[in-house]
């Protein structure tokens, strides 16, 4: 098959061009940067403005795309630009949304009203009904780690574009909270530099220790999406992608901690007797138990790294790539100390 990648340079798109070239596709990145993975790939690099896709029609067509794969779609706005190009290209797009569409994401950040949603979340249950998810704040934080994202940023308003189009074939994929090599988010960053500081214990809220969310390595989330590009029964079906069993908070860190030399111990405290920088923001009783049963028997997804060696190599990198700015107030360990002696 003849595939394009938008936004093929990043950390998931790494190692999707990589698991697409190794299965014998031929490979077309449209990205913005003339550096980066896709200049050593042996792929075919167009380069461009997301955001004026349409103005590319040439140099796309010219690769003629079997199936578009849209990492980086952001706003309704980008999702009816590719709907557009698609009608001129191809009638096969893959498209790469979020869990965060749900109800229970809102609820969990107390910005969706009423109980919390019963679980496990699956490609059926109820998404938002506020669509206005994240504060000005944290869509400028985003930004600033993800160039992709812009303030109009809304996975349902994506999702709503693509699939009212009765001529494309879609295929929309929900991810969870990815983690891996290349990971901006630097999620085992907090827990590692504890470990590396020899910290005799780590304090976690008794409410964050006992909260469960979706996770996935990102190798693992690169082959659900090649699964969904290169499948005929992928079109027109919307599918989630997380590991299971969701892990606790707790048992998550405590598989991270296992593989390394740290003789120390996860103490789980009362919320109000931890320091608040250890708080978690939002609803902790909004668990987000997902359910990827769809993909798995309708594609036969299943996870190509198993989680230990997603985890050690998860390690290997983050130690290997600190983030380039540290808050020092999430390591208050004056504070832990105080709240553990409090606890004898």
């Amino acid at each position: 098959m003849r595939i394009l990648l938008i936004g093929g340079n990043g950390f998931i798109g790494s190692p999707l061009m990589s698991e697409l070239r190794c299965l014998g596709h031929t490979v077309a990145v449209f990205h913005r940067s003339a550096d980066g993975a896709a200049a050593t790939s042996k792929v075919v690099r167009i380069q461009g403005d997301r955001n004026r896709l349409s103005d590319y029609l040439i140099p796309l067509s010219r690769f003629s795309p079997d199936v578009i794969i849209d990492l980086i779609l952001s706003s309704g706005e980008q999702a009816l630009q590719l709907i557009s190009v698609a009608h001129e290209l191809t009638r096969r797009v893959v498209v790469v949304s979020s869990m965060d569409v749900y109800r229970a994401w809102g609820v969990m950040h107390q910005a969706e009203p009423g109980p919390v949603e019963p679980l496990p979340i699956t490609e059926d249950s109820p998404l938002r009904s506020v669509r206005t998810l994240y504060t000005r704040e944290t869509l400028k934080m985003m930004e600033s780690i993800f160039t992709w994202v812009d303030e109009r940023y809304d996975k349902i308003a994506v999702e709503e574009a693509i699939l009212n189009d009765p001529e494309v074939q879609a295929s929309i994929l929900r991810l969870p909270m990815v983690y891996g090599p290349g990971d901006l988010l630097h999620r085992f960053f907090p827990l590692l530099k504890r470990i590396t500081d020899e910290r005799p214990y780590v304090l976690l809220p008794d409410n964050l220790a006992a909260w469960r969310a979706p996770r996935g390595y990102v190798e693992n989330i690169a082959h659900a999406i090649t699964l969904a590009a290169t499948s005929d029964r992928a079109a027109g079906r919307t599918y989630n992608i997380c590991e299971e069993p969701s892990l606790s908070e707790l048992d998550w860190q405590r598989r991270i901690a296992q593989q390394t030399s740290w003789s120390g111990r996860l103490v789980v405290l009362p919320k109000e007797r931890t320091p608040e920088h250890l708080w978690q923001a939002g609803n902790a009783e909004q668990h987000f138990v997902a359910s990827s049963k769809r993909i798995r028997a309708e594609l036969g997804y299943m996870e190509v790294v198993q989680l230990d060696e997603a985890i050690r190599r998860t390690i290997a990198w983050q130690r290997q790539n600190p983030p380039c700015t540290i808050n020092l107030k999430q390591f208050d360990y004056q504070a832990e100390d105080a709240a553990l002696a409090a606890t004898a």
